[in-house]
């Protein structure tokens, strides 16, 4: 009888002992999903409504794990250089070419990710309430840096204001002007402060996200409207080393979203226009 209660006690010790091991390894096991399954990603932007995108594709981000920080810098510069010294994971505020540019000129290996929206340039005036208004010679502040400068010509020529060397394309610069039969002045100034110059230039010409504290809408009050070009779309830009990340492809996923184009569309129908289905 000793001998049968001895074994049965060491049984149910020994069950004990395997029941204790397999909670242990559960949690263990638990412990180290949650610990895959936790990620955070940066993002790099600048200005509404490029940050309230990324608030829109937060939670949904959120619902799979991923934790999205936007870290929010303070020039265009900033977010390319971040995104390849690998301080963030992604940045959000430019279109294809201002990008590209940035790789030849930086050695860098950034690529789009995904096109978001489309944002229009404007030429706006304080003064003048339409293009006829505009007198000979009057000041137009447009950006200074190549990329953007390029844009703003060639969507000046497009309209007929200027005309370009046809080798310029969306390159050109101010020596590029082959007629300018107004006499405008233009003056270079950087892309950041096109709508101070909206006080102190005869006309300026700003993208939608700067127009907008000012309370400028493309269809009321600018003289022109670019018509939207693809290479243009702002969009969210990776490195070539995490472009087909899981992270960032379901970034991609969250940010063309139907939450987000119905925001976009309410909030932007004019500015930021979706450039996804």
């Amino acid at each position: 009888m000793k001998k049968l209660i001895m074994l049965i006690t060491l049984s149910l010790l020994i069950l004990a002992g395997c029941g204790q091991s397999e909670d242990k390894n559960a949690e263990n096991n638990q412990n180290n999903t949650n610990t895959q399954e936790e990620v955070t990603l940066k993002v790099a932007s600048l200005i509404p409504p490029m940050t309230e995108v990324l608030e829109v594709a937060e939670p949904l981000l959120e619902e799979q794990g991923i934790k999205l920080e936007i870290v929010v810098l303070g020039d265009n510069i900033q977010p390319n250089t971040a995104l390849q010294a690998k301080e963030v994971d992604a940045n959000f505020f430019g279109h294809g070419l201002w990008m590209q540019t940035f790789n030849e000129n930086n050695d860098a290996n950034l690529v789009v990710v995904e096109p978001i929206y489309h944002a229009a340039l404007g030429l706006y005036s304080k003064e003048y309430s339409s293009l006829e208004e505009l007198p000979d010679g009057a000041t137009i502040a447009l950006p200074n840096d190549p990329t953007n400068q390029g844009r703003a010509l060639a969507f000046l020529d497009d309209k007929g204001i200027i005309t370009l060397d046809e080798e310029a394309g969306i390159y050109g610069s101010l020596k590029d002007i082959v007629e300018n039969p107004n006499n405008y002045d233009f003056q270079e100034v950087d892309l950041l402060m096109l709508a101070r110059m909206y006080d102190d230039a005869d006309a300026s010409i700003m993208y939608p996200s700067y127009a907008a504290p000012l309370n400028l809408v493309p269809s009321e009050d600018a003289l022109l409207v670019e018509e939207p070009i693809a290479d243009f779309a702002i969009s969210l830009v990776a490195r070539e080393d995490n472009v087909d990340s899981e992270p960032i492809q379901k970034l991609a996923e969250a940010m063309t979203s139907s939450e987000v184009k119905q925001f976009l569309e309410e909030n932007y129908p004019e500015s930021a226009v979706p450039a996804f289905e």
